[in-house]
């Protein structure tokens, strides 16, 4: 095999001091320890133990029911621990919803908004405490240059980020609420010219420039090919929405219910997990 699986205790974890004063950090790489989460290491040597193929992989064949996230040797960065944590622990959280709710397109395109939207939590987070970070290094140029494209000057810019390191939390629920509510109003678009028009509705949000920074056209060609069920939306994962929305801190929802593992209830008092 050209791949191999490892999980995270056989891999170095890359700039993992930039992160010691993120709780979460540590909360998220235990749960991929604990349940054996592997990732796919190519053999050395191989075409595979290159970052442009080893992106093309991830980014092409990825799939929600069969996690593997594909590396460019045995090395991962801290940041992509969480990132694949978050994706953990939304997709175990949502099978114990039921098979529905984990196969659903609603379901899919939350777990992509949270996982990153959390990556704009590190921003602020990083910003102030470790501005040296290799994260802040590749994703704030990245996001500066897509902000550009949409038509935001480089002052108002840099405005955004000061809001998002002196609020990150509130930074992560409305990208959260961003990404879910664009992805789930095009997954359904029955033409380019409604596509369209459903995008640019989300122009004013404040984290509108920053839209096309994410992989909307990988995780909608993804949920409409290979979701089970493109009716209506997912009642089971919009209830989780909803409580997200309604949570004083939604990362603290998540926290207590879905990585901590206590049982919550939605905004109506109906249970979103069981216990």
């Amino acid at each position: 095999m050209r791949l191999q699986r490892f999980t995270l205790d056989n891999l170095r974890i890359e700039d993992e001091r930039s992160y010691r004063h993120i709780g979460l950090y540590a909360e998220l790489k235990r749960a991929l320890v604990r349940d054996h989460v592997a990732f796919l290491v190519p053999k050395p040597g191989t075409p595979e133990a290159r970052w442009d193929r080893a992106l093309f992989l991830n980014l092409t064949f990825w799939s929600p029911d069969q996690p593997g996230d594909v590396l460019d040797g045995d090395a991962i960065h801290a940041d992509v621990v969480m990132h694949a944590g978050w994706h953990h622990v939304t997709r175990r959280a949502l099978e114990a919803l039921g098979t529905t709710a984990s196969q659903s397109p609603e379901a899919l395109l939350l777990g992509e908004s949270i996982a990153s939207a959390f990556d704009l939590y590190l921003v602020g987070r990083l910003l102030g405490h470790a501005p040296d970070a290799a994260f802040l290094e590749t994703q704030v140029p990245a996001m500066a240059e897509v902000a550009q494209q949409a038509g935001m000057p480089e002052d108002a810019f840099e405005a955004m980020l000061d809001e998002v390191s002196q609020d990150p939390d509130k930074a992560f629920e409305d990208l959260r609420e961003l990404l879910f509510d664009a992805s789930t109003a095009l997954v359904r678009a029955p033409s380019v010219e409604e596509a369209a028009e459903r995008i640019a509705r989300f122009d004013t949000h404040r984290f509108g420039p920053l839209l096309h920074h994410y992989e909307l056209s990988t995780w909608i060609l993804y949920a409409r090919a290979y979701a089970k069920d493109l009716g209506a939306p997912d009642p089971q994962v919009m209830a989780v929405d909803a409580a997200l929305r309604s949570a004083d801190v939604a990362l603290d929802w998540l926290e207590k219910h879905w990585i901590s593992g206590v049982s919550g209830a939605g905004p109506d008092g109906d249970e979103v997990l069981p216990r």
